[in-house]
């Protein structure tokens, strides 16, 4: 098993950063590089919890997201093809006096087969750079679509787009 500690400071706000993380719609790839378009679906989503599958290059995982708290946002795996155990991501917020906002990320890797094994040896080793790049390419990614708005702003579109985005049952494949 693989425990990958991440550490990144933003521009965004908490509220900003967890609407981008709970963003399952069209385009999530441009914000989370190993979540391809063609592997999510959302299972089902609520006010402050989502169970969704998503992946990419042939790894996928089901995800139970929680965000009932507010400065924290809990992704357990539930199933996957490589993961299992205590599988998921963590990403803590930290609000600094100046406006920006402290992000931490614990990233668990517990595999359930050889394969899943191996992979989780490598991310715990030599792939930690891999991971810590693409982090740090989604917290960008993340400020760039919210350069212009503020927190209010940004959460309210948000809500009414997630509503509509899940009424309209968001699904494209396994992820």
């Amino acid at each position: 098993m693989s425990t990958i500690h991440l550490h990144q400071t933003t521009t965004s706000t908490p509220e900003q950063f967890i609407a981008g993380l709970t963003d399952f719609g069209p385009g999530r790839s441009k914000l989370f590089g190993n979540s391809a378009d063609e592997y999510l679906k959302v299972h089902q989503r609520g006010p402050f919890e989502a169970d969704v599958t998503e992946g990419s290059g042939g790894i996928w995982e089901r995800l139970h997201y929680d965000w009932s708290d507010p400065n924290r946002v809990v992704m357990k795996t539930t199933d996957s093809n490589l993961w299992g155990g205590a599988s998921g991501h963590t990403y803590t917020f930290t609000r600094r006096p100046d406006g920006r906002t402290e992000l931490d990320a614990v990233v668990v890797r517990d595999g359930k087969n050889l394969k899943g094994r191996l992979l989780g040896l490598v991310l715990g080793t030599i792939g930690k750079r891999v991971l810590a790049k693409a982090f740090e390419n989604t917290v960008k990614a993340i400020e760039a679509r919210n350069d212009g708005a503020t927190a209010g702003e940004f959460t309210s579109d948000r809500k009414a787009n997630s509503s509509t985005s899940s009424a309209a049952g968001v699904s494209a494949g396994k992820r």
